[in-house]
């Protein structure tokens, strides 16, 4: 980004008080945006940019980043402002130090005061994504419905769309006409979910508090969460003890977990390609196998 002038505008609106940007240095690791730190007077700030027309992918974020903070469960980044000029759109978040090392456990104690925050329907009040995917998220009281057609219906149907292995629909059918069947006894809440809960997207600082961040927030079954946890590494045996204790997972969840992370593994399909669809296909086939 070359010119802060729209950025120093909407973090002086935000904090009443006027904001040059002094020095800038841009951040690696992501895969979809551009990142700096800004700083200037004394105060430091996390700017991530993208297109101008993924404005609205940045509003969503914030708001999904205020509605963890308002649980005062997990430390997130506040957000501090977003906008868009000069063809570029932009969110300003508080900066934090990471890099630490932390009480994992108290990261899963407090994932699972998270997920204690219910509403009265599956979804929010509003779409936001997934990487850069849509992630749809209608409002409905009816978990299975939600989870087929918004979340693994949605993802076959951009499989189909994005010319993926033909087999994916077929397989995909078959498991979406029989989700009930790994519900048996299980009616799951609608918890507060971070909604993109790997590794690369919690820390802690370097004081030793964990933090997450990047959310894909929606209110939904609180297993879907803990097991993208578990689908790009883990996060080591004190966290998972401490979410047990705190609030133990349904039986079910052994075999429900590939059922969630197959919509992030479609995702990556959709998005990238390559393994992940050979991949996709094969957790479809084990889930089959699994009801007989």
């Amino acid at each position: 980004m070359r010119d802060f002038a729209a950025v120093e505008a909407a973090i002086s609106a935000a904090n009443a008080a006027r904001f040059r940007v002094e020095s800038s240095r841009p951040l690696g690791g992501g895969c979809i945006n551009q990142a700096y730190v800004v700083e200037g007077g004394g105060r430091r700030y996390f700017l991530k940019t993208n297109r101008a027309a993924l404005a609205d992918m940045f509003a969503a974020e914030a708001q999904g980043l205020a509605e963890l903070e308002a649980a005062k469960a997990l430390r997130v980044p506040h957000a501090v402002a977003t906008g868009s000029a000069d063809g570029a759109s932009f969110l300003v978040l508080e900066y934090l130090q990471l890099g630490g090392s932390g009480d994992s456990a108290a990261l899963g104690r407090q994932l699972a005061a998270q997920h204690r925050k219910t509403a009265d329907a599956f979804g929010w009040f509003r779409d936001n994504t997934i990487g850069s995917t849509p992630q749809i998220n209608t409002r409905t009281e009816d978990w299975l419905a939600f989870l087929r057609d918004r979340r693994l219906g949605f993802q076959l149907q951009l499989a189909g769309q994005n010319g993926l292995n033909p087999k994916l629909q077929d397989l995909g059918a078959q498991l979406l006409a029989r989700l009930g069947e790994f519900f048996p006894g299980y009616r799951p809440l609608p918890s507060l979910l971070h909604g993109d809960l790997w590794g690369g997207n919690a820390a802690f600082t370097t004081a030793g508090e964990p933090v997450v961040f990047d959310p894909a927030v929606y209110y939904g079954d609180r297993e879907a969460d803990l097991a993208m946890t578990e689908l790009f590494g883990g996060f080591g045996a004190d966290f998972y003890a401490a979410y047990r204790e705190a609030w133990a997972p349904d039986p079910g969840y052994a075999v429900r977990k590939s059922l969630y992370n197959l919509y992030h593994i479609l995702n990556h399909a959709n998005l990238f390609g390559g393994g992940y669809v050979s991949q996709a296909g094969n957790m479809l086939q084990r889930l089959l196998a699994e009801l007989g």
